[in-house]
């Protein structure tokens, strides 16, 4: 942390408690966030950060992600941000064209295009290799068959990267990128948003793919058949934007955790003064401390270039797996109160939860540390 990201994180955490907080048990209740939070979000330049600013961004680096993402854990803020930013905003600043790049870029850091990348279908899960969702040469045009599931900011995506096979005969080497702007886009539609058991503000919806036309000129690359090669070279930035808010995570239930026990009484004295309560929360601190240190040598790597695949993995996994853990602890410290979602223990235990599951499940991240080792 420099001074100038010690002033850029006061002026999210600021923007947070006062434009997103009070809003989010609404918009946990309606499945989404209000639209004109990514007009906001983008003014306060927290839309594509990471973004050089000839393109409309902030110019800064990952570094500035890192601050956003923690402090949306912190809050307990629910907004697809990671996916918009971290995610499609540098895949098309990494493979898309200089006139991609000035189309889409500038509109995603004010908030008029939100992002979104289709990745997921119904039965295919982690094995990007199976998708089935076809884009197929028309004149000028592609034309995209198919659906995807569980996409983060599917209900407001007006961007959205279609992962889809171009030659299905060749597997991994026939999966390309393709960009599909969806306003006034036919046969492109919207299913239902799907009810979760956390991360209820964040948008996440099914999309449907009918004879969707779009120019032969949205192929994010050069040439087709490199979607799973760009995919892969993204991933160690996104498994780390996973373990940045784990491990804030971890020590933010501490905190929450802390305050409860000082507070609440049994047998006649303070929770906190029970020798099971200290051991406990010491237990969680030190996992927690450990994740950091761990998470930060990792940032250093990513910052300069230098964070490889299999790190990312085992940061994503392990972080996760102890996030879920230290949580589980501390709603056992808060009795049947942790059971309540009036107390924000409850709340991050379920919204934990996906992140064992979603950026390739942890099972898939230790096979990936396996192939390594063996």
């Amino acid at each position: 942390m420099t001074e100038e990201l010690e002033i850029f994180r006061d002026s999210v955490h600021k923007f947070l408690d006062k434009e997103f907080v009070p809003n989010q048990e609404r918009w946990g209740k309606q499945g989404y966030v209000d639209r004109e939070a990514w007009y906001r979000a983008g003014e306060m330049g927290l839309l594509c950060a990471s973004i050089p600013e000839q393109y409309g961004g902030g110019g800064g680096s990952f570094a500035h992600e890192a601050v956003i993402n923690i402090e949306m854990t912190r809050a307990l803020v629910n907004f697809g941000i990671g996916v918009h930013n971290g995610i499609l905003a540098h895949y098309i600043l990494a493979y898309g064209s200089e006139a991609q790049k000035q189309r889409w870029l500038p509109r995603m850091a004010t908030g008029e295009l939100v992002g979104a990348i289709a990745m997921s279908e119904p039965g295919v899960g982690s094995d990007l290799k199976s998708v089935k969702t076809r884009a197929v040469r028309d004149g000028d045009d592609y034309l995209i068959n198919g659906s995807k599931t569980f996409i983060t900011n599917g209900y407001h995506a007006n961007l959205i990267c279609v992962v889809c096979k171009t030659n299905p005969e060749l597997g991994a080497k026939g999966i390309s990128l393709v960009m599909v702007e969806t306003e006034g886009q036919g046969g492109f539609r919207r299913g239902k948003l799907l009810e979760k058991i956390g991360q209820k503000a964040q948008d996440t919806a099914e999309l449907f793919f009918d004879d969707v036309r779009v120019p032969q000129g949205n192929l994010l690359g050069a040439e087709e058949g490199r979607g799973f090669g760009q995919l892969m070279q993204q991933l160690p930035q996104e498994r780390m934007i996973i373990a940045l808010s784990a491990q804030a995570s971890m020590h933010r239930a501490i905190e929450f955790t802390t305050d409860y026990v000082r507070q609440r009484e049994v047998f006649g004295q303070q929770l906190s003064e029970l020798q099971n309560t200290r051991f406990k929360l010491a237990e969680c601190k030190t996992v927690a401390t450990i994740a950091t240190t761990f998470v930060d040598q990792c940032m250093m790597q990513l910052l300069a270039g230098q964070l490889d695949t299999t790190t990312a993995a085992m940061a994503k996994w392990w972080t996760t797996q102890k996030n879920c853990e230290v949580i589980d602890e501390c709603l056992q410290l808060h009795g049947g109160y942790g059971y309540i979602l009036e107390y924000p223990i409850a709340r991050m235990y379920a919204n934990a939860r996906v992140s064992k599951i979603y950026g390739g499940s942890n099972e898939i991240m230790k096979e990936l540390i396996a192939r390594k080792i063996t």
